[in-house]
């Protein structure tokens, strides 16, 4: 299994709708993929703040760039 047919399948494997067969093959390829690993991880955690409705304040320093990022790709898209 390829990270990109792992990609196509986390949906339904994190709404646990995969065939066991499926699941298997899932299984197998996080066991030696560290990206797919972490890609996982990261999908869940985020369902998991938003069904929550946690806020979670940046540090100012980052929170400063990233403001300061959107307003001028923001502005570029205007000109």
């Amino acid at each position: 299994m390829t990270c990109s047919e792992f990609l196509a399948e986390l949906g339904d494997l994190l709404d646990d709708r995969v065939a066991t067969s499926l699941r298997s093959d899932l299984e197998m390829h996080l066991k030696g993929c560290e990206h797919c690993v972490i890609t996982l991880n990261t999908t869940r955690k985020t369902i998991e703040i938003y069904r929550r409705h946690e806020i979670y304040e940046l540090p100012e320093g980052l929170r400063e760039r990233l403001h300061a990022a959107i307003l001028a790709k923001c502005k570029k898209g205007c000109e």
